[in-house]
């Protein structure tokens, strides 16, 4: 429900705060002090569109804020979450500004939004009605939901219904998809099957790039290598001036006096190891030039071999692991359109056995709507009748869609005859006034605990009617206020008696400028606003006791 509203700077409102309390509130005045103000202010707040023309003379933007207890709409609760809202101290604050240069700021709990955003969460929070204007009653799209929330029965089969026709559109959503780029699928097929074979025939491996690279070294440094392999080999064993075997010689000469002092021991031990290395190097040179040999076509081939994997790291990535990586990639998207491909007529099969059992839900759909409609019917009579219009038919019709949609194979539309020898016509293009205004209050007497919206505002909803009509509309008004907090602007002293708490609006000149102010009635205050809307300005006594008989009749309605 609303709890607080606060409005600064918008059209004859320099600055209120209010504070709203629970069941029926009955907003009154004079004509002209402001009261439509006061609701143009929260339809801002719910999402409507400003303009400059809101913006107080002389003022450069005005401020509203409303604060709301969070209703417990689970689809709300996910949508905030969704949107990154905070609700953790179970409150909704809603702040609207709007500048003369036409920049204008939406909050949601201190977080910015966008008005469709604030549209989205404001129909969870308010729900305003004026004399032209039911909102979710007069669009017509509105209506099957209606009819469905009104019967329990149909919520679960409804369900079961939307998750089939999801199923059903992915399904056909990927044929259409395949068939739409029929073209770029089949280029997209070739070309990978070009990529996959071209790299596959490659037959690359982790590490062959490097190696590669060595063994190109090797054999453009042949004859270095070998030149250089044999002068060492030589050296070492050939020339016996600097031969191992003048080594060995000294070897012996100091093993013999090794013994005489650690130093010379030490001088021994490491020629001995020196003659040991020497003799491995010059086995090891003589290996390698038994196993050195040119191959003038090698080179050739590792040349060709660089070159190609080159150009694949040109193509599919910076090295042989990125080029296998891709390979494997595109590998596993080769096999699901091939398979794709060949179970295309399988999709079409799945399709249509998708589309069948979404069919088969929706005809169930359709007849249990068939049954709610005559029950909804037989409901919507009986409030008509209450509120004096025992005369009116009200009927929804059914129209079978050619395709599926969201709610199933059926278009339901309500449609009304207020008065005997006239055509009945759809409830949205009905004449506007008393007769528009009963309809809606049977409609929403009704819908009132499925919609579950927290506050329900009436803007003059009971303008021209009068006697037992205006009373049977207090009474509906009432009715309505049990499920959800309502705020009625209203002329007539009958609503504004069964009222739980009365606002009185009122204009008066500040300093040569035009101010709207509003107060909470007291018991006796709400007797002398009373008998001045039944009286106008000549207030007599018996007004005064007339109004008093509205509140003593209107407490004994309460408290049956």
């Amino acid at each position: 429900m609303l709890r607080e509203l606060t409005i600064k700077d918008f059209a004859i409102i320099e600055s209120l705060d209010i504070n709203f309390q629970s069941k029926m509130t009955a907003i009154t005045g004079e004509t002209g002090a402001g009261k439509s103000i006061v609701i143009d202010a929260l339809g801002l707040l719910a999402g409507g569109r400003a303009s400059q023309e809101f913006i107080r003379q002389s003022a450069n933007k005005f401020i509203l804020q409303g604060l709301f207890d969070l209703p417990s709409d689970q689809q709300l609760l996910e949508l905030l979450q969704h949107l990154g809202i905070n609700f953790d101290d179970h409150n909704i604050i809603i702040q609207r500004e709007y500048s003369r240069n036409g920049h204008g700021i939406c909050r949601i709990n201190g977080l910015m939004v966008t008005r469709a955003v604030l549209r989205q969460v404001g129909k969870y929070l308010l729900d305003i009605h004026g004399q032209n204007e039911q909102q979710s009653l007069m669009h017509v799209e509105s209506h099957i939901q209606l009819l469905d929330q009104f019967d329990p029965a149909i919520g679960p089969i409804k369900q079961n219904y939307q998750t089939a026709y999801s199923n059903y559109q992915k399904y056909l959503h990927q044929l259409q998809q395949r068939k739409k780029n029929e073209q770029s699928w089949a280029q997209r097929l070739d070309m990978l099957k070009f990529q996959v074979k071209e790299i596959k025939a490659a037959d690359l491996k982790t590490n062959e790039e490097n190696q590669l690279q060595h063994e190109k070294g090797t054999l453009e440094n042949f004859q270095l290598i070998q030149q250089s392999l044999a002068n060492s080999y030589q050296l070492l064993t050939g020339d016996p001036a600097a031969s191992l075997d003048q080594v060995g010689k000294a070897m012996d000469s100091l093993e013999q006096i090794s013994n005489f002092s650690k130093s010379f021991k030490k001088i021994s031990d490491n020629l001995n190891s020196a003659f040991y290395l020497l003799q491995d190097t010059a086995h090891d040179l003589s290996n390698q030039l038994e196993l050195l040999e040119w191959d003038e076509g090698r080179l050739e081939e590792v040349n060709e071999r660089l070159e190609l994997i080159n150009q694949l790291e040109h193509k599919y990535g910076a090295d042989i692991p990125e080029i296998l990586d891709y390979y494997q990639k595109i590998s596993n998207e080769l096999q699901e359109m091939e398979s794709s491909e060949s179970d295309s007529d399988q999709l079409e099969q799945q399709v249509l056995q998708a589309h069948q059992a979404a069919e088969k839900i929706a005809d169930h759909l359709r007849k249990l709507r068939h049954k709610a409609a005559d029950k909804l019917v037989l409901a919507v009579h009986k409030q008509l009748k209450e509120l004096c219009m025992d005369k009116a038919i009200f009927e929804p019709r059914f129209w079978t869609l050619n395709q599926l949609n969201q709610n199933g194979s059926d278009r339901v539309e309500f449609y009304i005859q207020t008065n005997p020898g006239e055509t009945v016509g759809p409830l949205v293009k009905i004449a506007s006034g008393g007769e528009l205004s009963r309809v809606m209050l049977a409609l929403k007497t009704i819908f009132s605990v499925q919609q579950n919206v927290t506050s329900i505002i009436f803007d003059e909803v009971d303008t021209g009617v009068g006697g037992r009509v205006a009373q049977a509309i207090a009474e509906k008004i009432l009715q309505i206020a049990k499920q959800s907090q309502v705020l009625c602007i209203t002329h007539l002293p009958q609503v504004a008696a069964v009222s739980d708490h009365q606002l009185l609006v009122r204009k008066q000149v500040v300093a040569d400028r035009t101010e709207t102010k509003v107060c909470w009635l007291t018991e006796r205050q709400r007797i002398d606003e009373l008998a001045r809307m039944l009286a106008g300005s000549q207030i007599t006594s018996l007004t005064k006791k007339h109004a008093a008989e509205l509140l003593e009749l209107a407490a004994r309605l309460k408290g049956n």
